[in-house]
């Protein structure tokens, strides 16, 4: 087991680190997961559907060969939900070491399309939740003096886009909230992960043409895991989407505006 996932010191008896995945029963959440329970950690996954997220754990526990992998059904939208919920976590496992937030939802949304309902929702999913959540693990972790918190933004949330204004704003807030979390603890030993992915087939791109050829979510997965270990920031996946968009970030105003992507 590497340094980095040693045990909580709050439970030097605790076997091995447990991670907790919110948003794990598809895409690069359950790839994640698996990943990370392949290398030896307890996974704990939370997302709303019930039966994906059983049929995820079953997978990963008859893959590693013992219970390591555990459910626990929850919408992310139920706030008040979230620190009774934590704390019941830090209860049957003793631990938490690494903390994921990849919950997501996005819309299709016409040009002409401005819907409170769908626009409400997806901030909720992409950004208040993990506002949530993530508060609640900075918590713990800045008790600890240790631990990874691992927020999945976007591509999409450096600069704002014609096609989905909602989704770009609240990714853009994901960033944001990441980066201000770990400027407040880092000087604290607590390692702060900042995940823009581009194109990944996963539910949210189903049936969408892309310009650039997606990448799986095991692939995405692996490159998170190693990312964790090396106690990188931010992580562009795969990693010239960074070079792309530091060329997307100085196209001038008056050009970006009569862009279509």
């Amino acid at each position: 087991m590497t340094a980095e996932f040693k045990a909580s010191k709050d439970h030097p008896l605790n076997p091995m680190p447990v991670a907790v995945v919110v948003g794990a029963s598809s895409g690069i959440g359950a790839a994640l997961a698996q990943k990370l329970a392949q290398e030896g950690c307890k996974v704990v996954l939370l997302a709303r559907r019930k039966d994906r997220l059983d049929d995820v754990c079953q997978g990963i526990n008859q893959e590693v060969g013992e219970p390591r992998a555990f459910a626990y059904p929850h919408d992310v939208t139920d706030f008040q939900s979230i620190p009774a919920l934590f704390q019941n976590l830090l209860q049957d496992f003793q631990a938490i070491d690494i903390f994921v937030y990849n919950s997501g939802v996005m819309y299709s949304v016409g040009l002409s399309e401005y819907n409170f309902e769908k626009d409400r929702h997806t901030v909720e999913v992409n950004l208040l939740g993990g506002m949530a959540w993530l508060g609640q693990a900075a918590v713990l972790f800045e008790r600890m003096g240790s631990g990874h918190l691992v927020g999945i933004s976007s591509v999409a949330g450096d600069r704002g886009r014609v096609a989905n204004p909602p989704y770009h704003a609240a990714k853009a807030g994901m960033s944001t909230y990441l980066e201000s979390l770990r400027n407040r603890l880092s000087r604290k030993g607590v390692h702060v992960l900042t995940v823009n992915p581009g194109y990944v087939e996963t539910e949210l791109l189903s049936g969408a043409k892309t310009p650039f050829p997606p990448s799986t979510p095991e692939q995405v997965a692996e490159a998170i895991y190693k990312a964790i270990r090396r106690r990188k920031q931010v992580l562009y996946t795969p990693w010239w989407w960074r070079w792309i968009l530091l060329v997307v970030r100085h196209i001038p105003s008056f050009i970006f505006r009569r862009m279509s992507f």
